[in-house]
């Protein structure tokens, strides 16, 4: 086989096994959407089972991902990137940085201030650094429930139980970068 070829085979498991994470999904949540068995996903995601189209094109759609970025396919030599934003529990995630794994950019659309939310924080691995570019932020990490404005940034070890939803009768706006390995940034924002 080509080397070419069967390093990019050999990208695909730990593409797979980051874009999973990042979702906080288990191979039995996937199992369950895809009917590929968590035992052939579990072989996929380490590497002991080739990929082929027919298991690429259900994940694929369940990440709601191009299966070019879980291949890892050689860039076409545009640099843009195209958003396709993703809808969970009422937010809007909009990606914006192209390869799963590793430290991921996104911007983020929280409806507006519901009056009677309670937080239900939740913790996983990781590191994530919240920067505000419009309306006000409700943070809750551990003890601590604060309201950041725009211009404000916060980082955090998710680990720690977190929860945010936006503060304003509007949707705000963030830019959150995640990394999966506990990366950290490295700007940091006085009080």
């Amino acid at each position: 086989m080509d080397d070419d070829i069967e390093s990019v085979l050999t990208g695909v498991g730990p593409r797979l096994r980051a874009v999973r994470e990042q979702r906080h999904a288990t191979l039995a949540d996937i199992a369950a959407v895809t009917g590929i068995s968590v035992s052939t996903l579990s072989r996929l995601e380490s590497g002991r089972r080739k990929p082929t189209l027919e298991m690429l094109l259900p994940l694929a759609r369940e990440y709601a991902v191009p299966i070019d970025e879980l291949v890892g396919a050689p860039a076409t030599g545009d640099p843009r990137i195209h958003l396709r934003p993703v809808r969970r529990h009422g937010q809007t995630h909009i990606p914006l940085s192209r390869r799963p794994g590793g430290t991921q950019a996104w911007k983020i659309v929280l409806p507006p201030a519901q009056p009677n939310a309670v937080p239900d924080p939740k913790t996983h691995a990781g590191f994530d650094w919240l920067y505000v570019l419009s309306g006000r932020l409700r943070l809750v990490l551990g003890d601590r429930d604060m309201v950041l404005a725009a211009g404000e940034a916060a980082e955090f070890d998710t680990r720690v139980p977190h929860w945010f939803a936006s503060a304003d009768p509007q949707a705000t706006e963030v830019l959150s970068l995640f990394g999966t390995q506990g990366e950290r940034a490295h700007l940091r924002v006085r009080a």
